[in-house]
């Protein structure tokens, strides 16, 4: 470095010194919500539980996403989807050809419903860009105690702020507005169903935002809601059974691995989306997706219980898995992991939630350790756990399985 260069390299040290201490003024802490924060929120009740805390915002990013000081993490806004905004030039050039062209050969790519920018997607950005203006804190809430962060490792928020002496839920007023529908994909809000619904109702029959048919928007919005809505009653069935049973885990719970690691050797029946599907030199392996990094894998031994148990149809759909929860040693990894062999194919459920009863015999297994093609266990017989030392039961991974990268939940064109 030449003498001559050295007062502009020092200047800009300088610069970026000062705008690192005015963030760390605005903000000092940066906080970090894991199960060990979690636990200690819950022995003060749910309500302690619930709240993540107050923060700077920082900015609007579109309509379904803020960014505030002082998390590790960005957010995912509870009850919310809203139409995406134009972000490439790429996207503006397909724009260009005309809205009925752009959406029809966007959804020629998909069986799905499309994601894709539009100009209600931009609006709904305007929106959320009016509503937090001259806002400069936030409160963030969650919807669930044990419910912390999605699959893509982003905090699941609500975002309350005060204005003109009132409380106001962005995601309820940003539905009310027309601007996203109630977002019940991944499950009915446990907290503001009610009022999400009602605020629905208000913007549908007010003709608002996405509502509005001269505007440019997705045009299947019912269609949208019924697979949404579908997905909610199976999930909110599961956990309104999964009180009265303490072998019921819905797997994206923080303590679902906790909770899981004691009843090994025991029968469990998990609530679940299936991710990435993976043919290995044995079995085929239907993971059940807890985070891209992390999964409960469903072993398949024989092929034809694959096919007929729906879980190839149900990639990226909510299942419930039943079955006796073994371990096995990962070579690759180096340590032991968890898993349930599915033997027999109503050990998936994905349709109609079985009834609350206990399963009798003729849902589950014997053995989960089973040969392919041997008898399937009748009513005859008796749950027995896996063996965790059955000459060919454990599943191994292929030795890239630890790098593949895991699919998202969504059905392809419908990711978030």
């Amino acid at each position: 470095m030449s003498l001559k260069t050295w007062p502009f390299v020092q200047a800009r040290w300088l610069a970026l010194a000062a705008a690192a201490a005015a963030l760390w003024a605005c903000n000092p802490v940066v906080h970090r919500f894991d199960r060990t924060t979690v636990a200690a929120s819950l022995s003060k009740g749910n309500d302690a539980a619930l709240v993540i805390g107050e923060f700077p915002l920082m900015k609007v990013t579109d309509g379904d996403t803020i960014r505030v000081a002082g998390l590790d993490a960005s957010m995912r806004l509870l009850g919310l989807d809203t139409e995406e905004t134009f972000k490439r030039k790429s996207e503006y050039m397909e724009f260009d050809k005309g809205w009925e062209r752009y959406l029809a050969e966007a959804q020629a790519k998909t069986k799905s419903p499309v994601k894709i920018p539009t100009p209600m997607g931009e609006e709904a950005k305007k929106f959320a860009e009016a509503f937090f203006k001259g806002v400069r804190t936030v409160r963030l809430e969650r919807d669930h105690p044990k419910e912390i962060r999605d699959f893509y490792n982003r905090y699941l928020a609500y975002v309350f702020v005060e204005k003109d002496g009132k409380t106001y839920n962005y995601n309820v007023e940003c539905v009310r507005a027309g601007m996203s529908p109630y977002f019940s994909k991944y499950g009915y809000s446990r907290r503001f169903h009610k009022e999400f619904v009602a605020a629905q109702e208000e913007a549908r029959a007010a003709k608002r935002g996405i509502w509005d048919p001269s505007k440019q928007h997705y045009t299947d919005y019912d269609r949208r809601l019924e697979w949404w809505n579908r997905r909610g009653d199976f999930i909110q069935a599961f956990e309104l059974q999964a009180a009265d049973h303490p072998n019921w885990i819905v797997l994206t719970h923080w303590d679902a691995i906790d909770r899981l690691q004691g009843k090994v050797g025991r029968e469990v029946v998990i609530l679940g989306a299936i991710g990435d599907i993976r043919e290995t030199a044995g079995p085929t392996k239907v993971l059940l997706s807890r985070r891209r990094t992390g999964s409960l894998p469903l072993i398949f031994f024989d092929k034809d219980v694959l096919a007929r148990s729906g879980a190839l149809e149900a990639r990226g759909e909510f299942v419930v898995a039943r079955g006796v929860l073994t371990k096995y040693f990962n070579k690759y990894k180096k340590q032991d992991e968890l898993q349930i062999v599915v033997t027999v194919p109503g050990q998936i459920q994905h349709e109609v939630l079985a009834p609350a009863a206990e399963p009798d015999a003729a849902d589950v297994p014997k053995d989960t350790t089973q040969e392919p093609g041997a008898k399937e266990p009748g009513p005859e017989d008796t749950l027995k756990p896996a063996a965790a030392d059955a000459g060919d039961a454990p599943a191994e991974p292929r030795e890239n399985d630890a790098a593949e990268r895991e699919d998202n939940l969504a059905p392809p064109g419908a990711a978030d």
